[in-house]
């Protein structure tokens, strides 16, 4: 297989500049012509290279398989082989490889054919001084042409990645419904039987039932009802904390850190500054969602016994950070397309031109580091009203 190096940058007048020796394969069976190319290349051309002439079809052949060329020089016709024979060839290995013609003659069919075929171009031999411009072109574009093959794969990959993170999103949104509905079910549902039963019970009893009685059930009665009110607040909150609408991201961070630290027995320590940090509601969102998810991530991968949080207010940004003393995530469990967890808050970051970096090394914990710009708020808000 044949690869392109990175010979050429641009500079801002568009000129090219070689970084190091070219590497050219040239099929070509007359010495003196293949003598006439090195020189416009290198001394008319000032171009360093790198050439490995072979006459035959078998050494071409062989030199396409060994492949590391930069650019293909061919006669169009020799003893035995053409080349637009030698183009196909070269088209199958190495299809972003550079490919020119460099012919004694060369009708204009067989000139249109060629580029056809898959040809950069053809320069001829009495016109040697085409040929420097005829390489730089073409390397440029062979150049463009990966960097959009590049871009559109990863354009690509992106589309999977979303798609599967749809698909993840609703497997949870279907999930946090079961878990809503078997709430509601098992707790307040039978909450409200037991009550039922109750008041029916009541309501039978003969008019000269004791007053006692009906006075302690009724005290079990409120005691159930207390209870249920508080099943209520406690679903109300997991979906989303009143705090987070009335008192602010400061306020409902403090809570769910709190909330964390119960429930996991991993020391938490949060910072706020300023201690009143006001948002607008919708980033509000992003950024407590982005730290529920962190904090998940710590309880299920992390092993961590304390966690440190940090919310602070820059002049140029808001900047969330959570950090912990676990074992440290990996480059490979960051690269790993089904990361839905890691995908989704850089997804919620986006929203607001923001950044999510995540760092961690062996034994030593994981940071997450998310910063909102504040000159893009404005921006952001009206992309989600939208």
């Amino acid at each position: 297989m044949c690869v392109l190096s990175q010979h050429i940058l641009h500079d801002d007048s568009e000129t090219f500049h070689m970084k190091s020796p070219l590497r050219i394969l040239h099929l070509e069976d007359n010495p003196l012509d293949a003598e006439l190319v090195k020189a416009a290349m290198e001394e008319d051309g000032g171009v360093v290279c790198d050439i490995l002439l072979v006459e035959t079809r078998e050494g071409f052949i062989s030199a396409i398989n060994d492949g590391g060329f930069d650019i293909i020089f061919a006669d169009n016709s020799l003893p035995g082989y053409y080349g637009l024979s030698a183009l196909s060839l070269a088209k199958e290995r190495c299809p972003d490889v550079p490919f020119i013609f460099i012919s004694g003659t060369m009708g204009e069919e067989l000139a249109i054919e060629s580029l056809k075929s898959g040809a950069t171009d053809y320069v001829l031999k009495d016109r040697i001084s085409r040929l420097v411009p005829s390489v730089l072109r073409a390397l440029s574009e062979a150049a463009g042409h990966i960097e959009r093959k590049k871009a559109v794969k990863e354009l690509q990959e992106s589309h999977a990645q979303l798609r599967s993170l749809a698909a993840h999103l609703q497997s949870v949104r279907e999930e946090e419904r079961t878990c809503i509905a078997r709430n509601i079910h098992d707790d307040i549902g039978q909450s409200l039987t037991a009550l039922k039963m109750d008041l029916s019970s009541m309501a039978n009893r003969p008019p000269d039932s004791s007053l006692k009685e009906i006075s302690e059930q009724l005290k079990a009665d409120v005691d159930l009802i207390n209870t249920t009110i508080q099943t209520v607040r406690r679903i109300c909150a997991e979906l989303r904390p009143a705090l987070l609408d009335h008192l602010g991201i400061g306020a409902a961070i403090k809570w769910q850190t709190e909330e964390f630290q119960k429930r996991s027995k991993i020391e938490c320590e949060l910072t706020l500054y300023p201690d009143d940090i006001s948002v607008d509601q919708k980033l509000a969102t992003t950024l407590f969602r982005t730290f529920q998810e962190s904090l998940a991530n710590v309880l299920r991968h992390s092993e961590a016994t304390k966690v440190k949080a940090t919310l602070t207010e820059r002049d140029d940004s808001i900047v969330l950070e959570i950090s912990d003393n676990g074992i440290g995530i990996t480059e490979e469990q960051l690269s790993k397309a089904n990361s839905f967890g890691l995908l989704g808050m850089r997804e919620l970051v986006h929203i607001w031109e923001g950044e999510v970096r995540i760092t961690g090394s062996n034994s030593k914990g994981t940071t997450v580091t998310v910063i909102i710009p504040h000159d893009k708020e404005n921006r952001s808000k009206e992309q989600i009203s939208c």
